[in-house]
């Protein structure tokens, strides 16, 4: 580890930073949450953000990966290459209730903050905008990982909003499937015997799957929506449609309870005589594999700024995100940061309010720094560099 004095210092360097740059995070932040835009449609947010970045110096290429809302943002030219990914789409109808324009402004500050020691440190500071984390299959941080844009990348780092600070949240395994039934019209009343009845293969189904609920692991969930139900009482539903979320805890149970979760489905074709075609699953999830290196030192710092962690916070919650897919071949974290929130938690129209309090912009602040201070201490101690390079999917470094 490097001498205390020389740490403080830039720790000191990177803290004037971000309060010079704090009401311009805030503004963006803001701004992005006036205007959620739904998985790779963050043509305003990404645009935002890129030109933020560029006016603080950044090397900015957008529409990276064949994605239009991805974008990389570079500086430095260091051997160790530290990533730090924002998100920035929203939920349908309820906005930014999952807080992603807290997500992508801290993650702006904690960039331009080590990019200005950067040098020092001999790192190279990326900012990669990632699209589409809602989406639930084939998410933007799947498809820029197997296209490339983490593969000069040594660690990755985020902080997500949520009621309270938890280092390590059980990030479990995802996959979403896309359900259609095709069956046969016919008028509901005189001619019934005449329709295949597709509204009752999703209803056999979703019988199903609450019957197989006795035989979930404790970390396994089933949720989903019936997207379409029909067209009028008076006729047959010939064509019903639902979109449904598989979790577990790992990849591996994943593919067996989604295998059992399919059957089901299947059971609903095979009992009315619809077909089933079934969409998506094919780019999961992954659970999250928090570096423990990385989470100690972020974990520090952002105690020296006042937060309290908590612990059973981590274990009752489980969420799922692609951050978990770059985690398994990246040492990563995926911290949550606390806005004060409860009773509201993600995913609630209250949740949205919050992302634009007092306390939410605190967290833009805080999230920023702890990131920006771990990336220093990290870069600075010889034994998690070695650490972050030796796993690293950089050729060079091999």
């Amino acid at each position: 580890m490097r001498q205390e004095p020389y740490v403080r210092k830039l720790k000191e360097t990177t803290k004037d930073i971000l309060i010079r740059f704090r009401k311009a995070l805030v503004d963006l932040s803001h701004r992005v949450h006036s205007d959620p835009e739904l998985g790779f449609q963050e043509e305003h947010a990404s645009e935002w953000m890129a030109n933020f970045l560029s006016d603080a110096g950044f090397q900015v290429e957008t529409g990276i990966c064949d994605l239009p809302t991805a974008f990389c943002a570079r500086r430095g030219s260091g051997p160790l290459r530290i990533a730090v990914c924002a998100e920035y789409d929203a939920l349908p109808e309820i906005g930014h209730a999952c807080g992603h324009n807290i997500i992508a402004a801290a993650a702006a500050g904690a960039a331009i903050a080590a990019a200005a020691v950067a040098d020092e440190l001999g790192i190279t500071v990326e900012i990669i905008g990632t699209p589409g984390e809602e989406v639930g299959n084939a998410a933007g941080k799947v498809l820029l990982l197997e296209r490339g844009a983490f593969s000069d990348v040594h660690a990755a780092l985020m902080v997500h909003p949520g009621p309270v600070d938890v280092a390590t949240p059980t990030i479990i395994a995802l996959s979403m499937l896309d359900i259609q039934y095709r069956g046969r019209e016919s008028h509901a009343s005189a001619f019934p015997e005449y329709g295949i009845n597709a509204a009752d293969a999703l209803t056999v189904a979703q019988t199903s799957i609450g019957l197989l609920r006795q035989h979930f692991r404790q970390t396994d969930r089933v949720h989903g929506i019936t997207t379409k139900g029909g067209d009028a009482p008076n006729i047959i539903p010939a064509h019903t449609t639902a979109r449904y979320f598989v979790r577990a805890r790992d990849l591996q149970e994943l593919t067996e309870l989604k295998t059992k979760v399919q059957n089901c489905f299947e059971a609903g074709a095979l009992a009315t005589g619809s077909t089933l075609c079934m969409i998506g699953g094919d780019k999961p999830y992954a659970q999250m594999a928090h570096d423990p290196a990385l989470v100690a030192i972020y974990k520090r710092n952002c105690e020296s700024l006042g937060r309290t962690f908590q612990v059973s916070a981590a274990a009752r919650a489980a969420i799922s995100t692609d951050m978990g897919n770059v985690s398994l071949v990246i040492p990563s974290i995926h911290p949550m940061i606390g806005i004060n929130s409860l009773p509201a938690v993600n995913h609630q129209a209250a949740f949205a309010a919050h992302c634009v309090s007092e306390a939410g912009d605190r967290a833009i602040f805080d999230g920023a720094l702890g990131m920006a201070w771990t990336i220093i201490d990290a870069a600075g101690d010889n034994e998690v560099r070695r650490h972050l390079l030796s796993r690293s999917l950089a050729p060079s470094e091999k």
